[in-house]
């Protein structure tokens, strides 16, 4: 015997449930990370040393990326910024180059000295702007927010970026709406940190959105490392007077 209130119901039940799953985006796998001469290091392996034990729970793979596959170093290449004379920088060996970039799901831009390059990182933006149509999510970390912005991708966006860098950040992208007083925002898939160590408190921040409550705890046992977890707690804004539109 047929039950066609029943069969209608478990059909309903069924197209639901498939259309729930479909409104689901899938877990990133292929992050990637841009460096140019000059990157911060912290901005690059704060946040990839979270992501190294996110690999341990989920499968995820890395891409390196740059304009060649030459050693990329911390060190600037700007005598001016170098006052002291050191020869002192790390180097991270680049897995791709722009000319044949991987797909990506996430793309993360880190900031430093080297984004104050000008004209030389031209083929950084040219990259930028092509893949971020085709991303999940894009992470920024400090002046990494002013290099996206220079390339119009963040206009109309909220943003925020290095409080001690705040003047000529914003200035890298005047139609960004900028918030002056955040450690980190969130704006669709665009997520942008204030400066350095921040990085850190984005992706875990990240981590917990996408990932879940779970995985974030664990990192954040495992690593040792007590995250900000409210993003308006911002004390360097506070210290910089960080206001937006700029008020000279």
């Amino acid at each position: 015997m047929r039950f066609p209130r029943l069969t209608a119901m478990a059909a309903l039940l069924v197209s639901s449930t498939a259309a729930c799953a479909a409104e689901v985006p899938p877990l990133p796998v292929n992050f990637g990370v841009l460096v140019f001469p000059a990157f911060q290091a912290l901005d690059v392996f704060g946040p990839l040393d979270t992501l190294n034990m996110l690999s341990t729970l989920f499968k995820t793979n890395l891409y390196i990326i740059a304009e060649t596959l030459d050693p990329v170093s911390t060190k600037t290449r700007s005598a001016s910024m170098n006052t002291t004379g050191s020869n002192f920088g790390e180097s991270i060996v680049p897995t791709h180059t722009f000319a044949n970039p991987p797909a990506l799901d996430v793309l993360i831009i880190p900031g430093g000295a080297g984004t104050r390059a000008g004209t030389l990182l031209d083929p950084a933006r040219e990259y930028i702007k092509a893949t971020f149509p085709t991303l999940q999510y894009l992470l920024t970390v400090c002046t990494g927010s002013a290099l996206a912005a220079s390339t119009g991708i963040l206009d109309g966006k909220n943003a925020t970026s290095n409080k001690a860098a705040w003047v000529w950040a914003t200035g890298q992208g005047p139609n960004v709406n900028w918030v002056p007083r955040a450690r980190w925002t969130v704006d669709g898939n665009v997520w942008t940190t204030s400066g350095v160590a921040a990085g850190m408190d984005g992706t875990f921040a990240f981590v917990k959105a996408v990932y879940g409550e779970e995985a974030f705890v664990w990192i954040r046992n495992k690593v040792e490392y007590m995250p900000q977890e409210d993003s308006h707690v911002d004390p360097w804004g506070e210290f910089y007077n960080t206001t937006w539109p700029i008020v000279s």
